[in-house]
């Protein structure tokens, strides 16, 4: 007997099952916006007006969604993929032009700008914890009284938690993370629709003219209302940056099915409460619920919906160092990966110690979420302006767009970032200049890092003995050879290694075996696997290989050593030697560089993780050979 016409089908349950897991790592920030939204939007509002203002605050709530998420994000940016692949990265890859290169160490205007959305995403990562957990430990207030006094201290505690779990990876507690957000939407939605129901005239805020009456009658509070308003749609950046994970379409329909009807009707059900209570001071978000045990169960169930939004921006952060360390804009670190079966799951201490350290600082510091909203908006709103000017090069320089059109598109979009942008400035002394200065040290990290690179690479592996043909070496009846294989380290696919040259210098052999290795990192998120190694036999022994991985993707060199036994290179895995260059700075040279960016670039070549740590080779496996540079 057949089964029913409604019976559902493999692809779609594995469809459900995407959508799912989108709502616990892609909607985990926007999704817990309504713990504190609707309370700052309705500080900015007299008791007196409160009433006619909630339908305007709606009005300009719904309307931000509708605009930045639905329209922008979902319409059209997250069409630019690079190979199924989003993020501020893959914008940056795909907007890639001569003009990048050509400026002050190796960056114009366009790179460096990219790069400051990027930075502005640590801001993010640090208050995106900081606030939701924080807001969400304030829920106990609505319950007793007594907990007032230690709201801040459970807020740090939770967080601190957090953090040291994060070593441990999140494969054991990551399959709940889309159950429970979907009970986390499912709660918002039906909490929103009981309090509709006793003032179902909120849905008059659809229209917009609500939302523009409003600012009309506050012209000199224009932009302290969109400030707050724009916390509505903190998050969407994560939609078009998880990509990768999920796929447009089961995001799209994640958000659509699940989450936009949950955030909607919250934010309305927050609105009709506001309605029938006017003279009342709590945040509405948690009074919708029961009285009593009600809203205790509220708050633990946000303070778990916080949790799981703090680890998709802190695993978000993890990613976005991998990708800059492999596009070669940020020192290597330690990068430990937690799960086996899942590449994009890492960990990276020394990133997670600093977030550690700023969660925890940020919240004793500003001590309430009402403080702790003033320093939010600015990293959002900046990094959504970077994406819009990156987007309009991807659709002019990629997609081909006629300018009139491309310009008409992109003016809409970036007329609506700045505008939230602009509103957010006045909190800069509020807090706001907490995310503008973690973004300047990162930016000032990135393009050290980066213009030191390419001093380095155009004075010493460009150009040295790119003329001497690795055949003469190969063919050489001077070098003695000598048992064992070897691997030495090339920063150039042309030419012979420094490394190879000093080693014959010193000690006048060569193995039998040799090996001239060149990891290049290219501007795709991953590289296919019949693309990762290409071999070339020089003849005698003498090989080179270039290995080639996307800035989604971490170098092994196991692996590599396994492929090129495979491809009949005879290395001993548990013999081979491998030969690097260790870099040694000296400044008071003539690169292209500012004094205080040499002194930083040495400061961090001295800190930076070691090329053979970062490789995971064997201690006993390695050697070192010094290289003083001087720029």
């Amino acid at each position: 007997m057949s089964a029913p016409d409604s019976a559902v089908t493999p692809a779609q349950q594995a469809r459900l099952g995407l959508c799912i897991g989108a709502l616990g790592v892609v909607f985990g920030d926007i999704g817990t916006s309504p713990l504190y939204t609707m309370k700052e939007c309705l500080a900015q509002i007299s008791p007196a007006e409160r009433t006619v203002g909630v339908l305007g605050v709606l009005s300009l709530m719904f309307w931000a969604l509708v605009l930045v998420v639905c329209v922008k994000y979902i319409g059209y940016i997250m069409r630019a993929d690079n190979r199924g692949e989003g993020g501020i990265f893959s914008l940056l890859a795909l907007s890639h032009s001569k003009e990048s290169v050509q400026a002050r160490g190796g960056m114009g205007p366009t790179v460096l700008i990219i790069l400051a959305g990027a930075a502005l995403l640590y801001g993010d990562s640090v208050i995106t914890p900081a606030i939701s957990v924080l807001s969400a430990a304030e829920g106990f207030k609505g319950f007793s009284p007594v907990f007032t006094p230690y709201i801040t201290t459970i807020a740090c505690i939770i967080l601190a938690g957090l953090f040291w779990m994060q070593h441990k990876g999140t494969k054991a507690i990551g399959g709940i993370f889309g159950p429970v957000m979907l009970l986390w939407f499912g709660t918002l939605a039906v909490l929103g629709l009981w309090q509709i129901l006793q003032a179902p005239q909120v849905f008059a805020a659809i229209n917009p003219m609500h939302g523009i009456r409003l600012l009309a009658a506050h012209p000199g509070g224009i932009f302290v209302m969109l400030g707050s308003v724009v916390l509505t749609v903190t998050g969407a950046e994560a939609l078009y940056a998880d990509m990768g994970h999920f796929g447009r379409k089961s995001i799209a329909q994640a958000w659509y099915f699940f989450a936009f009807p949950g955030l909607l009707l919250n934010y309305f059900g927050q609105g009709a409460w506001v309605l029938s209570h006017p003279d009342s001071s709590a945040n509405p978000f948690f009074a919708i619920a029961p009285a009593g045990w009600g809203q205790l169960t509220l708050t633990l169930l946000s303070i778990v919906a916080a949790v799981i939004a703090s680890q998709a921006v802190i695993s978000g952060a993890y990613s976005l160092t991998r990708s800059a360390i492999q596009l070669g804009y940020f020192p290597r670190l330690k990068i430990t990966h937690t799960n086996a079966q899942q590449a994009g799951q890492i960990y990276v201490p020394l990133i997670n110690t600093a977030l550690a350290i700023l969660a925890i600082v940020v919240v004793a510091g500003f001590g309430s979420s009402d403080r702790l909203a003033a320093a939010y908006g600015i990293a959002v709103t900046g990094t959504m302006a970077v994406t819009t000017y990156a987007f309009f090069l991807v659709i002019r320089l990629r997609w081909h767009w006629p300018l009139w059109r491309a310009l008409a598109l992109c003016t809409v979009f970036l007329a609506v970032d700045l505008v939230f942008f602009i509103a957010t400035l006045h909190k800069f002394t509020d807090g706001g200049w907490l995310p503008i200065s973690i973004a300047v040290v990162v930016v000032a990290v990135m393009h050290t890092w980066k213009s030191g690179k390419n001093e380095i690479q155009e004075r010493v592996y460009s150009r040295a003995l790119a003329d001497l043909e690795l055949t003469q070496i190969s063919q050489s009846k001077t070098i003695i050879r000598v048992p064992g294989s070897a691997v030495f380290m090339a920063g150039s696919p042309r030419g012979v290694p420094l490394a190879l040259l000093h080693h014959l210098k010193a000690n006048k052999v060569l193995q039998q075996t040799a090996v001239l290795m060149t990891i290049l990192n290219e501007d795709v998120p991953h590289v296919p696997d019949a693309e990762r190694l290409a071999v070339e036999d020089h003849g005698n022994g003498v090989w080179r290989a270039i290995c080639r991985y996307g800035y989604m993707e971490s170098p092994n060199l196991t692996d590599i050593v396994q492929q090129l036994l495979d491809r009949g290179v005879p290395l001993n895995q548990q013999s081979t030697t491998f030969y690097f260059n260790r870099e040694m700075i000296i400044t008071g040279g003539n690169a292209r560089m500012w004094e205080w960016e040499k002194s930083f670039y040495a400061f961090l070549s001295r800190n930076a993780r070691p090329v053979k740590d970062y490789y995971q080779i064997m201690p006993t496996q390695i050697i070192e050979i010094g290289l003083p540079i001087q720029l």
